[in-house]
């Protein structure tokens, strides 16, 4: 029996590969509307980042979350962010 793949993603604040469940993705849809997707399945370019508030605070930091995306992220997007991880 074939063992299957398990997707990984680059979170964007600690630059680690890990696997795509365990990041929380923002994504940038066609108007450039950004938005933190719980599901992972909204269309748009997407960013990923750990369940971890220094790895947010780290991509804040640098701006990686908004060059990865290609816009200029909102505050009240930050501050979604840090609520999702905050809460779990």
């Amino acid at each position: 029996m074939k063992v299957k793949k398990i997707p990984q993603r680059m979170c964007t604040g600690c630059m680690e590969m890990k696997p795509k469940k365990e990041l929380i993705r923002v994504v940038k849809n066609k108007e450039g509307q950004v938005s933190v997707d719980f599901t992972g399945k909204k269309p748009g370019r997407g960013a990923y980042i750990c369940k971890d508030i220094e790895c947010l605070e780290k991509a804040i930091k640098t701006r990686r979350l908004s060059k990865n995306l290609e816009i200029n992220i909102s505050d009240e997007v930050y501050e979604n962010l840090k609520d999702e991880i905050t809460n779990e």
